[in-house]
């Protein structure tokens, strides 16, 4: 709980510089860079936990990420802030929360699409017009293909299923002709 309040907290203050400028996409970019070199390279995760290096030395190896990764000066800024503050940990913490507090600050909804099979790019946009539509946000789908479904989609937005498999409607008339 701790964690997701320092990480919100960070977020949220990096979303609004942000939007001062108009840099709240490219911060996305920037971070999303820098987090996966963290995912990817375990060394450089260790290298920060590592209480044998100074702070200086971390802040060193922190301005060449940033420095290699194009970073702006802003989001440079920011992550020597983390080193300063000993926050490097919860970095990928931080860029999930960014995204979303970016996502919710620009109307932006990323919907889950299950589909049995690949859709045509028309079936996409069709899909993606409608729920534009429905929730008056920009929609950046995530589809994926789902072998285990028969037919038909399942869009997940947040905690909200919409369920239109046919496996659930057979399951539906099966129900209805049950209790006759």
């Amino acid at each position: 709980m701790i964690n997701n309040a320092i990480a919100r907290r960070y977020a949220k203050a990096l979303v609004q510089l942000g939007s001062e400028g108009g840099f709240i996409d490219s911060f996305r970019d920037e971070l999303s860079i820098i987090d996966g070199l963290f995912k990817t390279h375990s060394d450089l995760r260790a290298a920060f936990a590592d209480p044998a290096l100074t702070q200086v030395q971390k802040k060193a190896i922190m301005m060449e990420l940033s420095s290699k990764a194009a970073c702006s000066e802003l989001v440079g800024n920011f992550l020597l802030l983390l080193v300063d503050k000993n926050r490097v940990a919860f970095l990928g913490q931080i860029v999930q929360t960014y995204e979303k507090l970016a996502d919710e600050f620009s109307g932006v909804i990323r919907p889950v699409i299950k589909t049995a099979f690949p859709l045509e790019e028309s079936q996409i946009v069709a899909i993606q017009s409608a729920l534009e539509i429905k929730t008056g946000k920009k929609v950046v789908p995530q589809m994926i293909v789902d072998s285990s479904l028969l037919g038909g989609v399942i869009t997940q937005i947040g905690d909200i299923a919409y369920d239109n498999s046919v496996k659930t409607q057979l399951k539906r008339i099966e129900d209805i002709l049950q209790k006759g």
